[in-house]
C-alpha cells in the first residue's frame, strides 16, 4: 500500500489542492491520498484561523466521491501545535504492515524544511514529493539543507529522485499550480466578491451557510 499524506491549513481547501493531489496520485500510482488539516500550524500562530470543525467539514465536502482520497483529523486529535514529524510517527505506529508513505508538499513549504520541528529526522522517516512550478530548477537539496546532511541523499536514477541512508526518497515533481490561494479567497469573501469555480460548489455553498469570512 502506497498513502500520500497532503497537510495544510484548508482554510478553505480550493481546486489548486485537489488538483495537486490528483496529479500526485496519478505519478505516483498510490493507493490514497489523506488529507490531514493541521490543528494549529506552528508557522500560522498569530494567525486567525477558522475553528477546526469547519475546515474538516470543507475537507470532507470537497473530496466526497473520490474513493482515493480520505481525511484525517489525528492532528486535532492532539493537543498543542500540529507538527509533521508527529504525523508521521502516528501513521508508521498504527499502520506497520507493508505500507510506504509519502509526505506532500509544495517547493515553497520544502525550501523552508530547516524551520519544521526534528526535520533531520523527518526527512529520513518517510519518502517526499515536494510539488514543484513550472520552471523550477532542481539542485535537489542543495542550498535547501546543510551540506553536511544534503550528501547523504544520492540521485537514483531508476525512480528519478534523491535517496537517503534509510532508503526513502525525496522526488520533484512539477504539477499544475493552479494560481489559487485561501488567504485570497478569504478576501473575496469578506468583500461580497464570488469564488465559484475557485472551490467546490459544495464548499462554496458551506462557506455562504455558516457566514465564514464574512466581515464582522
Amino acid at each position: 500500500m502506497k498513502w500520500g499524506l497532503l497537510g495544510g491549513t484548508f482554510d478553505p481547501i480550493h481546486i489548486g489542492h485537489l488538483r495537486c493531489a490528483e496529479e500526485v496520485l496519478e505519478i505516483f500510482n498510490l493507493n490514497r491520498i489523506i488529507f490531514i488539516p493541521a490543528s494549529r500550524p506552528p508557522h500560522k500562530l498569530e494567525a486567525q484561523i477558522t475553528p477546526f470543525y469547519h475546515r474538516e467539514q470543507m475537507v470532507k465536502l470537497a473530496i466526497e466521491g473520490n474513493p482515493s482520497f480520505s481525511f484525517s483529523d489525528v492532528e486535532n486529535r492532539r493537543k498543542g501545535i500540529s507538527y509533521a514529524v508527529e504525523t508521521i510517527d502516528y501513521f508508521k505506529k498504527k499502520y506497520l504492515q507493508d505500507l510506504e508513505l509519502y509526505l506532500i508538499l509544495g517547493q515553497d513549504a520544502f525550501h523552508a524544511i530547516q524551520t519544521w520541528k526534528d526535520w533531520e529526522n523527518l526527512l529520513l522517516m518517510c519518502h517526499f514529493i515536494v510539488m514543484t512550478r513550472p520552471g523550477y530548477e532542481n539542485k535537489g537539496l542543495t542550498g535547501i539543507v546543510p551540506p553536511n546532511f544534503a550528501s547523504q541523499f544520492t540521485y537514483d536514477k531508476s525512480v528519478e529522485g534523491f535517496k537517503g541512508p534509510t532508503g526513502n526518497v525525496i522526488f520533484f515533481r512539477e504539477v499544475t499550480f493552479l494560481d489559487i490561494s485561501s488567504s485570497d479567497l478569504r478576501q473575496r469573501v469578506k468583500r461580497g466578491s464570488s469564488i465559484a469555480y475557485l472551490v467546490p460548489a459544495t464548499v462554496r455553498h458551506y462557506i455562504a451557510r455558516n457566514s465564514l469570512y464574512r466581515a464582522p
